[in-house]
């Protein structure tokens, strides 16, 4: 079984209820039909149902009509939504007649907040919205989780005819949101990125925090910040099997780990990638993706108090289908 089919069976047998606020979008319309049809989540459409039924009605989607919508203009629930974000934004002044046009004229403010009050139990949109649209109300109102600092995001890469990783399954972080993160930044990414390959893949993450470098076979103050990130990563989760610094090949292959690192418990049998920064990670996951023709799913948001998550702007119905089905198995 592939591991995209091995996420579909996992999502639907967790029932969850997913908000797709960009109703607009055909690509959205499509997903959620394809969605309800293989039954991975229940679904929540933001916007007027017989403006969006007329939309569908072109695009032939027998299963759209099973999807439940929420009208900003007459949702019973808007006088409490609005109550509940005006409170959580007292501190920058808000009033509850503002939340209540914010949550009628901006969807992704109202999915975040059906989120919040356990209405749904994941968002995912950025079809036709920003990174920055789609994050905003996120950490405006879910927050990050207990323990988090730092929202960051990763990619499940699967490569075809591969050994290494975990049968050619590797998760990569951060390679699409923190351009230059500090020491301790990057220890936080580890540690969430961890928890996330857990969920997703179900099995032990065995971290690589990946440098220029190996077990200080060079000097320079990129080398350092990661040494750094790996005392501070081990101090805060002494039960996690994650070392560094290590170059990829060390990392992923067998015969160079044990050459480079040989008392390193992860060398060469790592799952987890962290780059060192957005860049290396961004290309990382690119190069990936066209020369070894992998999958790559993502980019996937980590450390917000519930799930959420950003897709391209550029994404295929059947891109928004996965990353569904991959927020259902994450709540």
């Amino acid at each position: 079984m592939s591991f995209l089919e091995s996420i579909k069976q996992r999502a639907k047998a967790a029932g969850k209820t997913i908000v797709l606020p960009e109703s607009s979008d055909p690509r959205t319309l499509k997903a959620t039909d394809a969605i309800l049809k293989e039954g991975l989540a229940k679904i929540i459409l933001i916007g007027n149902q017989d403006s969006i039924m007329k939309e569908a009605s072109t695009l032939e989607l027998p299963n759209l009509s099973n999807a439940t919508f929420v009208d900003p203009a007459n949702y019973a629930e808007m006088g409490n939504l609005s109550e509940k974000l005006a409170e959580l934004r007292k501190s920058k002044g808000m009033t509850q007649s503002e939340a209540a046009e914010l949550l009628k004229n901006d969807g992704l403010y109202l999915g975040c907040m059906l989120v919040k009050e356990g209405l749904a139990d994941g968002m995912v949109a950025g079809a036709v919205n920003s990174t920055a649209n789609v994050l905003r109300p996120c950490l405006q109102i879910l927050k990050t989780a207990p323990g988090i600092k730092l929202v960051s995001s990763f990619f499940i890469m699967v490569v075809p005819d591969c050994e290494m990783g975990e049968k050619g399954v590797f998760l990569f972080s951060d390679c699409g949101l923190v351009q230059n993160p500090s020491a301790e930044e990057l220890a936080a990414i580890a540690q969430s990125s961890a928890e996330s390959f857990k969920k997703l893949v179900n099995v032990e993450p065995k971290v690589a925090m990946l440098s220029h470098s190996s077990m200080g076979s060079a000097k320079h103050p990129d080398v350092d910040k990661v040494v750094e990130a790996v005392k501070i990563a081990k101090a805060n989760s002494p039960h996690l099997m994650l070392d560094g610094e290590l170059q990829l090949d060390a990392a992923i292959v067998p015969a160079i780990g044990k050459q480079k690192a040989p008392s390193s418990p992860v060398a060469g049998q790592a799952n987890v990638l962290v780059f060192p920064d957005l860049d290396s990670g961004n290309i990382g996951y690119k190069l990936v993706e066209r020369l070894a023709k992998a999958e790559a799913y993502g980019p996937i948001t980590q450390g917000i108090a519930k799930p959420v998550n950003d897709l391209s702007r550029g994404c295929s119905a059947e891109d928004i289908v996965g990353v569904t089905a991959i927020t259902a198995v994450l709540v």
